[in-house]
């Protein structure tokens, strides 16, 4: 979908469609008037027969209006402005799209500012209408036979503003289409099958984005590189799949050399089967989606690219299978990570951490501003918070502070757990230096615990995203976060450095 911008009054509209905005009850927007007074009452009347109270959500298309230039208008209720807040805007425009969708409006012309959402200034409401239609738009279809029917639909949003706040709203714009293509990649990503997107398959996706783009540069490992980094801990993960393991670094550079890097490490298992700590059956399809951290780095990385951010980021990618195999990790194994720190692997099953604890060692290389993991890694995240916010723990609190603000400025929220030295304990073992699990308390906690003691030479945030990287049932499939969340940090690093 096209975004554009435009400056006319209301009345002046030419475009398939008007969207005007009603509030609770019956009472038009401030370009709906406008509207309204130049076509005698139109709007008005209809609003006293009772065809819309303004309820949020509710629309009501008037076709064949008379009024020139607008072939359509499209009411849509707000509800009460006292109960506005950003669920209520995301059903507003949920529900245009929906909307428009069965309509066969090619174009439409959107009043953002006369959605009365306070705490929120207009480019928010800009980017986050942006975001949204553009992730109703997304399909994932190519995996399917045949040739796809063509989808019908919007192909042009006009967004009205005042020409005063025409700059905020076309940066608003372009961040919106950058984020929306950033998830879109991570969403395809993710919903590919395992059979497709192997760790081989994402390191072609890497250079791919990298092709043609002169401040990306992209460098794969291979597992003897890799062995000889001494990478025990993640080769013990890829050890039972006949899919060589990948180590994929891909650098963004926006800003000088010298410049410290924001570096992001996505956990990239393309299949979980949890080795010889063999998962159940059900719902075993879904594990799929445990590279979705990696997926939310190609993401992120692809938004940068597009914006062309003045700020070095590096995306690190450990990739591997995790499968049972004659060959594969036993419980009760003792692997050496890159750190040369040791690990008892009591559970096959719990290997994310095991594959970021070398890309974590490796990531100090790059002499990192801060370092942030993205993972799906515990089941026990979803317990603890179900799958409205993702996990977010670190070694600092300035840090968390930054991500947790980016979070709620782009509605793509975190929740801090607490990762105090007393949860240590659980992860010890009599055999090696550290155990790979520490029981059933405390699960999310005890797995950054783990990750923790890879990470003291640099500011470091674990984010476990097991709960809101994909959707199940009728909805299955990637969701793209935290896509936005983490190029929400990258923008407000860029706006800290001026």
């Amino acid at each position: 979908m096209e975004f554009v911008l435009k400056h006319n009054t209301a009345e002046k509209a030419r475009c398939a469609c008007q969207i005007i905005f009603v509030t609770q009850t019956r009472k038009l927007s401030a370009s709906g008037q406008r509207v309204d007074k130049a076509n005698k009452g139109m709007l008005s009347a209809i609003l006293k027969r009772g065809d819309m109270e303004g309820k949020s959500g509710q629309t009501l298309m008037l076709p064949s209006t008379g009024i020139s230039g607008v072939q359509r208008i499209l009411l849509v209720g707000c509800g009460k402005v006292d109960e506005m807040n950003e669920r209520v805007f995301a059903r507003i425009i949920n529900s245009i799209a929906t909307a428009l969708a069965a309509s066969g409006a090619r174009d439409a012309e959107i009043y953002p500012a006369d959605i009365p959402l306070k705490g929120r200034d207009l480019a928010w409401k800009v980017r986050h209408t942006v975001l949204l239609l553009s992730n109703g738009e997304y399909r994932f279809d190519s995996m399917k036979s045949g040739k796809q029917e063509a989808r019908k639909g919007l192909r042009k949003l006009a967004v009205n503003v005042d020409k005063k706040e025409a700059s905020a709203a076309s940066m608003a714009i372009s961040e919106g289409s950058a984020i929306s293509a950033g998830m879109n990649l991570t969403r395809d990503l993710g919903n590919l099958p395992a059979n497709v997107c192997t760790p081989t398959y994402l390191a072609r996706q890497a250079r791919d984005l990298a092709s043609g783009n002169r401040r990306l540069r992209v460098n794969v490992l291979g597992e003897a590189e890799m062995k000889k980094l001494k990478m025990g801990s993640l080769l013990s993960v890829s050890a039972g799949s006949r899919q060589p393991a990948k180590l994929i670094t891909i650098e963004y550079r926006g800003a000088a050399a010298a410049a410290q890097p924001v570096v992001l490490v996505g956990k990239g298992v393309t299949f979980d089967t949890g080795g010889i700590s063999l998962k159940p059956g059900q719902a075993m399809d879904e594990m799929k989606f445990d590279m979705c951290g990696a997926a939310s780095v190609f993401g992120t990385l692809k938004a940068v690219a597009q914006m062309e951010l003045p700020i070095n980021v590096v995306g690190i990618v450990p990739a591997t299978e995790n499968m049972p195999d004659g060959n594969a990790t036993k419980p009760g194994d003792i692997v050496t990570s890159m750190s040369g720190q040791t690990i008892e692997i009591l559970n096959t099953d719990a290997e994310g951490r095991l594959i970021l604890c070398d890309a974590l060692t490796y990531a100090a290389k790059f002499k990192p501003s801060c370092v942030i993991d993205i993972a799906t890694l515990t089941g026990a995240v979803i317990v603890a918070l179900g799958k409205v916010p993702s996990g977010v723990m670190g070694n600092n609190p300035a840090l968390i502070r930054d991500l947790t603000k980016s979070g709620q400025q782009i509605d793509d929220r975190i929740w801090e757990l607490p990762l105090w030295d007393d949860y240590q304990d659980q992860i010890k073992s009599n055999f090696a230096d550290m155990a790979n699990i520490g029981g059933r308390d405390a699960g999310t906690i005890t797995a950054a615990c783990f990750l923790s003691r890879f990470t003291k030479d640099y500011k470091w945030a674990h984010l476990d995203i097991a709960g809101t990287a994909w959707k199940s049932g009728d909805d299955k499939g990637a969701t793209g976060r935290p896509v936005p969340l983490l190029t929400q940090f990258i923008l407000n690093q860029v706006k800290q450095a001026g």
